[in-house]
């Protein structure tokens, strides 16, 4: 299990963008219209990537900046502070996807925001190649700007995770 940090010189740096994100319109994609707030596009964005990704023509992760910090927190096998999209993808989305016959497929029970901060609370449905299902219920909080993502905070089932993680190898 990695060990989480604390990075004070990261809370300063969201403090001080919260001003700036403010006059930048709120997202780097136009607002859908001149009244949408930043609050609202950043809401926007990531309910139609979640869309995208349940119709499987897209997702969140294609939202992440390059040096976007992941952190998935508890006791997981997976748990710890992925520095760069590269990093977490490598070391957590391929190789859950190799365990799978059939993807994640998201279901949202609640979506909100505030500003440059927006929580999502879904539920993840999926296959894994021994031919069992996998389900498990995760809150990611994703701080944004300009529209993409620059920082999650992942929280699931690390039990039935670890359950998939131990019970089916990734392909190789």
């Amino acid at each position: 299990m990695r060990h989480l940090r604390t990075d004070r010189a990261r809370r300063a740096r969201w403090t001080a963008l919260i001003p700036l994100a403010a006059v930048a319109s709120g997202c780097a994609v136009s607002p859908s219209s001149s009244s949408e707030s930043e609050t609202e596009c950043n809401r926007r964005i990531v309910a139609e990537s979640f869309e995208q990704w349940r119709a499987g023509t897209g997702g969140p992760f294609d939202l992440l900046e390059p040096d976007a910090i992941w952190t998935i927190t508890g006791r997981s096998r997976a748990a710890g502070e992925y520095p760069t999209k590269q990093a977490f993808i490598e070391g957590v989305i391929r190789p859950f996807n190799d365990r799978m016959s059939r993807g994640l497929s998201p279901v949202v029970r609640g979506l909100y925001a505030d500003g440059d901060t927006v929580v999502v609370f879904f539920d993840g449905e999926a296959l894994a190649r021994d031919g069992e299902p996998y389900w498990n219920t995760y809150a990611w909080i994703m701080k944004m700007r300009h529209g993409r993502v620059i920082e999650v905070h992942a929280f699931f089932d690390a039990i039935e995770f670890d359950e998939l993680w131990r019970r089916v190898p990734p392909n190789s």
